[in-house]
């Protein structure tokens, strides 16, 4: 009643015009779960002017042993990241980190916070700000971690007003400012590469210090083993110390930005206040283990190289983000090729053999035909990269075979096969259904059915992602739209070339044989494998919307093929058969349809495998962040069910009994995330790892970059992965 009393007191005020205080009391958000709490503070005590000090602050209150992570989270873990938005002519800075803590895991440590925790930032407001308050929207995600890690996000939003002093948390933000580490010339102090280990030599550090063990915090991820054992030493006012280097770095820098503080630091929250440095290299750096993984296959070397900057959060030095465009596109083209071997493509490929056969010896007209094929595919394929590229742009979590994660086109496409396998099976005629002038539009226009059929084949192709495709998919994401959009044309170009070499070369013309009696047998041949795509759809629907979607769907397509044999009936027996059905149809669709775009619960937690002990768990972020905190290895399966691909990598590499054997005695931890249905969290996932399409397999271990393996699988592949381990 109080709570209730307070907020009514409040809206009041501010319906009456009441003081900005109350406003931006009313506007303040409170994000509060099991594991912490957090709130924006505000240190405004000239109000918002240009000139005048104003931050703003993350305030984290951790649960007893729960911590976040600092700049440099260490073996593991992620910083905090803050989003801002704010009134036009006001910015936010970078976070003033305090000096973090360091908390050992067995042979890994980590970095960062607990107790409770501050992140001021500074703001700066410039002449261009006007107007009577400040509008603040933060988006603030973090990573709490115990032995299980949880990821966390929280939006805020804030009103603060521009007259007059907003300084009721100045005693935080004092409190956060004097845990800072202060910068100290250190002009003596140097760093140098000695085999395996780091060496330091530190000068100027406060005299108060000497004699004491300190704590060291290099602010590039990836350049020590954090919880590796390390030496130190006092000389005099010189501190010095080697730490070991850790065996994937992947950066070699000129100058490395630093903190030092005082070692196991009593209490909670930041740690002691510490020194910051910015010291030179000197010599050299040796060159990253990566670029020698001897012991590894070809594959794996390959994989490590293009994932080792991914341990340090910086830009892969191989992989999609090291691809040049021209790569891209020789990827992207090759992929494109591949794509005509995939089984989801073969009922498409099927009417161009049957189309080659009813061109018999005209020449011109295989030609015109496999130029409009080309030009449907191509085309398709660069309006379903705009579209995915545009979406992307409104802030859109989508990748590439999209489409298929809605279960309308699913039941669409299903629809669509269904109809083109009975009228090659010979139920109906579209001439019987259809006007004249719209049902002759094949024999009046091929060049059109032509590129019909190239849309359709980039319909049922673009969910498939072949060998090459999945570096250059991820890569196009990332260029601009232009180079982007030339990746798409380019992998479509590499689909429809060997139509387009056929239809231009008069000996595949000529190997064909004479039009004749036995082209309606294989036409009605060729409505086998539409059946079979219907079955697969009805499968991936199944995966989506439950065998209650399924059998919806289902019983639709044989009310619809009801329709279809009434309507190719004569006189009245087509108008009473045609009516009834027609009715049926629409009623089944009233009462039967939510049902095809109904989400059903998740999938199983636990998916058994040949090995006893040993399951497929459903992937979260959560639960990978929890077992990587534990020690454990983890591999990942990104796995779509209208994915091909990943179905036949299912059932035969990752179904293999020497791989599942191996990860049982290796304790790695097998993980599926399932990207059937559109999943924001996989999405963000395959995006950090340079990908943008499934399948993608990686192999995660603790202290460790991540390594992506080729997405055509093999049992010696996954084997060799988990014993590098």
């Amino acid at each position: 009643m109080r709570r209730l009393l307070s907020t009514l007191f409040a809206w009041a005020l501010l319906a009456t015009g009441g003081p900005a205080w109350a406003q931006d009391l009313l506007a303040r958000s409170v994000h509060t779960s099991e594991f912490s709490r957090a709130e924006v503070l505000v240190h405004a005590p000239q109000g918002v002017r240009p000139g005048q000090p104003l931050w703003l602050g993350l305030a984290i209150q951790h649960q007893p042993e729960w911590h976040t992570y600092w700049k440099n989270p260490g073996d593991s873990g992620l910083p905090t990241e803050l989003q801002w938005q704010l009134s036009p002519g006001v910015s936010a800075g970078e976070i003033a980190w305090p000096t973090p803590r360091k908390f050992p895991l067995g042979e890994l440590a980590n970095y960062g916070y607990d107790g409770t925790l501050l992140l001021p930032v500074p703001l700066q407001v410039g002449p261009a700000f006007q107007g009577s308050h400040l509008d603040v929207a933060l988006t603030a995600t973090w990573l709490i971690c115990r032995k299980e890690c949880v990821p966390e996000e929280a939006r805020f939003n804030l009103r603060i007003p521009a007259d007059g002093s907003t300084a009721a948390h100045t005693s935080a933000f004092q409190a956060a400012w004097a845990a800072a580490p202060q910068a100290v010339p250190g002009t003596d102090s140097q760093l140098a590469a000695d085999g395996s280990d780091l060496t330091v030599r530190l000068s100027g550090l406060p005299s108060g210090w000497r004699g004491r063990a300190l704590e060291f915090f290099p602010e590039i991820p990836g350049l020590v083993q954090p919880g590796a054992a390390w030496s130190q030493a006092w000389e005099g006012s010189t501190w010095t110390a080697r730490v070991p280097l850790s065996p994937y770095r992947s950066d070699s820098p000129a100058t490395v930005p630093l903190v030092v503080a005082l070692a196991d630091p009593p209490g909670q929250g930041p740690g002691l206040p510490g020194a910051r440095l910015e010291v030179g290299v000197a010599g050299g750096w040796p060159a990253p283990a990566t670029a020698a993984s001897g012991g590894l296959s070809p594959a794996l070397e390959q994989a490590l190289q293009a994932n080792a900057a991914r341990a340090g959060g910086g830009t892969p030095t191989g992989g999609s983000a090291g691809l040049g465009l021209w790569a891209a596109l020789l990827g992207a083209l090759v992929g494109g090729l591949i794509l005509n071997l995939m089984p989801c493509v073969f009922p498409v490929l099927a009417i161009k053999v049957l189309a080659f056969s009813q061109h018999g010896a005209d020449h011109r007209s295989h030609r015109l035909s496999g130029l409009a094929y080309t030009a449907g595919v191509v085309l398709s394929f660069v309006a379903l990269g705009g579209v995915l590229l545009a979406l992307r742009a409104t802030g859109e979590q989508l990748g590439w075979g999209f489409q298929l994660q809605n279960p309308l086109v699913v039941a669409g496409l299903a629809v669509l096969f269904t109809v083109i396998g009975l009228n090659l099976a010979g139920l109906f005629e579209f001439g019987h259904l259809l006007p004249n002038s719209v049902a002759t539009l094949q024999a009046k226009n091929p060049t059109a059915d032509a590129f019909l059929t190239g849309v359709l084949a980039t319909a049922v192709a673009s969910p498939c992602t072949a060998p090459f495709m999945g570096a250059s998919l991820g890569l196009a994401i990332a260029l601009p739209p232009a180079q982007a959009l030339a990746v798409f044309a380019v992998l479509g170009l590499g689909m429809a070339l060997p139509y387009l070499a056929a239809s231009w070369v008069p000996a595949v013309a000529r190997a064909l044989p004479r039009p004749g009696a036995w082209m309606e047998t294989f036409r009605q041949l060729m409505a086998f494998p539409m059946f079979a795509t219907v079955v697969w759809l009805l499968w991936v629907l199944g995966q989506q919307s439950g065998i209650d979607g399924a059998a919806a769907l289902l019983m639709l397509l044989v009310a619809l093929a009801w329709l279809i044999w009434a309507l190719n009936r004569r006189g009245r027996v087509r108008l009473v058969l045609g009516g009834v059905a027609g009715v049926a149809l629409a009623a089944w669709l009233w009462t039967a349809g939510p049902y095809v775009t109904r989400l059903h619960d998740d999938l199983a937690t636990g998916t058994p495998t040949a090995v006893a002990g040993l399951a497929w768990e459903a992937w979260t972020p959560q639960r990978e962040a929890e077992l990587i905190a534990q020690g454990r290895p983890v591999f990942v399966d990104y796995t779509a069910a209208w994915c091909v691909t990943c179905q036949y990598n299912k059932r035969n590499a990752l179904a293999d009994t020497q791989f599942l054997q191996e990860a049982a005695t290796r304790n790695v931890a097998l993980l599926r995330a399932d990207w059937t249905r559109r999943d924001h969290d996989v999405t963000e996932a395959l995006a950090r790892l340079g990908r943008n399409g499934v399948p993608v397999y990686v192999l995660h271990a603790p202290g460790r970059p991540p390594v992506v393996l080729s997405e055509i699988l093999t049992a010696e592949e996954v084997r060799s992965a988990v014993q590098a381990l």
